[in-house]
């Protein structure tokens, strides 16, 4: 069962962020001023080894965690958290009557899964969370219901025990992304704070929305939909391989007209993307909208990013600074830290997990 990793409470667990790019793995520890950061790392991943953030090969994810192993061996850290996200995962939010106890409870929600889940019960792991009363209806309750195939979190599970890990938790990237608000609200004023925030992580093959209200996560969506796109889209106007590609991307290679022809257009898509996202959010809400966004992720980097979302959106947006505030262990470049610190958001959140 899901549950069994998402209760698990352990000292020193260290984050192990694997997409389809590359694992990026984090630990922090608690400090006077908040959090430190006692080491980083990312490790990229061949090419078609994590698939629609499917793992296709445990034996590569495997070795590369055991490097992730070794490189934290100080820490004397053995327990780590990894997350699912796509299309293999469920999330609603089901209105239920209130019962006696916990396990009244969940005898409700296996029945309440079989009809809202589309996979056999024996093929998924569920976990459950009562969220709050109905507002409507105060004989009622919320309770969040996370469903995800367990070869998902077997996959995860196994990766991580293969590179000498003990998994103690397996999260869901939305809520995973949702937690990091404690690590970036300094970028908040008071107000906005206390009004829905939309952290946004737009990853090389899925872009991830989490809304957070005062700390909570009130929203969590989806889209597949990244930087894969990008870069096909450069592949396909110039002839690249896809690594030339990504490496003519990060030094800047690009011909000039690429604004025009590729840039321009992704920003358009994914800011529509974004658009439709942050409306099914807002509908309903009586006019609740979103106050501002921090953007994260691998592409969030990509030029003008922020600027075009801001300008399309109408609502203010910048890039996520998580370590602005952190102490930083002392073999640790700082200032480089801080430039890659939009890439580490859903490592944060995972490590944060130490401390829920």
């Amino acid at each position: 069962m899901l549950s069994t990793f998402l209760k698990s409470k352990a000292t020193k667990i260290i984050g192990v962020d694997i997409g389809s790019n590359s694992i990026k793995a984090l630990l922090l520890s608690k400090s006077s001023n908040g959090y430190k950061v006692e080491n980083i790392t990312t490790l990229a991943i061949p090419k078609g080894v994590v698939v629609d953030n499917a793992i296709t090969d445990l034996q590569v994810v495997g070795d590369l965690i055991k490097k992730v192993k070794k490189q934290f061996s100080k820490s004397g850290a053995d327990h780590a958290a990894a997350a699912v996200s796509g299309s293999g995962v469920i999330m609603k939010t089901i209105y239920m009557n209130a019962v006696k106890n916990d396990e009244e409870l969940e005898s409700q929600i296996e029945i309440e899964a079989e009809n809202l889940i589309p996979y056999p019960l024996d093929e998924v792991s569920l976990d459950f969370e009562v969220i709050r009363k109905n507002e409507v209806d105060k004989e009622k309750i919320d309770v969040l219901l996370v469903a995800s195939r367990t070869e998902l979190v077997q996959a995860r599970v196994q990766a991580l025990e293969f590179g000498r890990f003990k998994a103690k938790v397996i999260d869901v990237e939305g809520y995973v992304l949702g937690r990091t608000i404690e690590l970036v609200k300094h970028q908040l004023s008071e107000k906005e704070y206390q009004q829905p925030i939309a952290l946004v992580d737009v990853g090389a093959s899925m872009l991830t929305v989490a809304i957070v209200v005062e700390g909570q996560t009130v929203f969590v969506k989806e889209q597949a939909f990244g930087g894969d796109q990008y870069t096909q889209s450069i592949v396909s106007y110039y002839g690249m391989s896809m690594m030339e590609a990504e490496q003519a991307k990060v030094n800047n290679e690009l011909p000039r007209n690429y604004i025009f022809e590729v840039l321009s257009p992704f920003q358009i898509a994914l800011t529509q993307q974004l658009k439709r996202m942050l409306q099914m959010f807002s509908s309903g809400k009586n006019d609740n909208s979103v106050v501002k966004i921090l953007l994260s992720g691998g592409c969030a980097k990509i030029d003008g990013l922020d600027s075009a979302i801001q300008e399309e959106l109408k609502i203010p947006c910048e890039l996520s600074k998580p370590f602005t505030h952190c102490e930083v262990e002392k073999s640790i470049d700082f200032d480089l830290l801080n430039k890659t610190g939009t890439n580490y958001m859903m490592a944060c959140g995972l490590a944060l997990r130490n401390f829920s």
